[in-house]
């Protein structure tokens, strides 16, 4: 599989330069990206701008990726689905339950928000 990794300082972009996603491909997929969740920048852009399908199994991992960062006290963004995946991903009712934005900028603004959300939140239980 092949992907396109840019760190930056507080998250990784990495843009799949696939154009479908199988079932396989993601837990590949899953497996690099849960790598992430061991190093010292753990919050990741998974940018989807070169995907044109995936299936609904595949649509299902990317969610429990991110169920798995956030439990992890890290974010994990989507951005760039093209109109055929998301049109896709909000059919089996997914896309609702994603953090998905239209552009890799939008995405580093939520992470960012979300930075200072947790700072805030470790900073009240002390």
């Amino acid at each position: 599989m092949e992907v396109k990794i840019d760190t930056k300082e507080k998250f990784h972009v990495i843009t799949l330069l696939q154009t479908n996603l199988s079932a396989t491909m993601t837990e590949e997929l899953s497996n690099r990206l849960f790598s992430y969740l061991r190093s010292d920048i753990e919050n990741v852009v998974l940018n989807l701008k070169e995907l044109q399908s995936l299936d609904k199994l595949s649509g299902e991992t990317l969610v429990k990726v991110q169920q798995k960062f956030y439990e992890n006290s890290a974010s994990f963004v989507i951005c760039g689905t093209q109109p055929q995946v998301e049109e896709l991903l909000d059919k089996c009712e997914l896309l609702e339950i994603m953090n998905a934005t239209p552009t890799e900028s939008e995405a580093w603004d939520i992470i960012q928000m979300e930075e200072i959300e947790r700072e805030l939140l470790d900073g009240n239980q002390l």
